[in-house]
């Protein structure tokens, strides 16, 4: 997957990781890069152009995929976290994050995937989490949420082979954004996280693993 040229759609592309992912898009030579976001308006990255967006949305997502025919490559970064554990936590706040890590991604996919067919095939890149591999007490409804998204970038992966669509997942630990703004724990730059993400893209990598904890608790699945 060439990012030079392409014309890409990053979700949650207003700020945080996805902000950096728009500009650095635009700074490796896409053609053009949709950012959406619940609010559009809040899109302040020069040259990128806003969309509007809730990926929980199907209406949405359709009126998104009506929007951007000549997409080549599609950034699913929008993702929350409640804090929610799975047996004392909200069931509501749960499946927030279930619907918005899992099924709000997949709907991306499955509404995009015949733009991107009719496209040349293109790609799509799934950004995971670290958590997708383990749990963690405060955030387990969002481990099992990026654990169903690991699983479902890898089946979407072979199912989108036939008409050409890389599809290549992110795995981070915590990084400094917003949604980890009240964890008093170390944290990646985000510039460097999409840096890496974007290289691995490039290089038609299945899967990049942004830093050396990420790597330690991929490898700790075979123990």
């Amino acid at each position: 997957m060439k990012i030079e040229g392409s014309i890409a759609l990053v979700t949650g592309g207003n700020r945080g990781i996805g902000r950096h992912f728009v500009q650095q898009l635009l700074d490796r030579g896409a053609a053009k890069v949709y950012a959406a976001a619940r609010r559009p308006e809040t899109v302040d990255v020069p040259g990128a152009i806003p969309l509007a967006l809730d990926i929980t949305d199907p209406d949405a997502v359709a009126a998104a995929a009506a929007a951007a025919p000549d997409l080549t490559l599609l950034v699913n970064n929008a993702g929350t976290t409640t804090g929610s554990d799975l047996v004392t936590g909200d069931l509501t706040a749960i499946r927030q994050e279930i619907d918005t890590n899992f099924y709000g991604p997949l709907t991306m996919i499955r509404t995009f995937a015949p733009t991107l067919a009719r496209n040349g095939g293109g790609g799509i890149l799934n950004v995971n989490s670290r958590l997708s591999w383990l749990s963690y007490p405060g955030a387990n409804a969002y481990a099992a949420s990026k654990a169903a998204a690991w699983s479902m970038t890898n089946g979407v992966r072979l199912e989108l082979t036939g008409q050409g669509t890389q599809v290549t997942g992110v795995y981070l630990s915590s990084t400094d954004t917003d949604m980890m703004a009240g964890w008093d724990i170390p944290k990646n730059d985000p510039a460097e996280v999409v840096t890496v993400a974007l290289d691995g893209l490039e290089a038609g990598a299945p899967e990049v693993l942004t830093d050396q904890e990420t790597k330690e608790a991929k490898a700790a699945l075979a123990t």
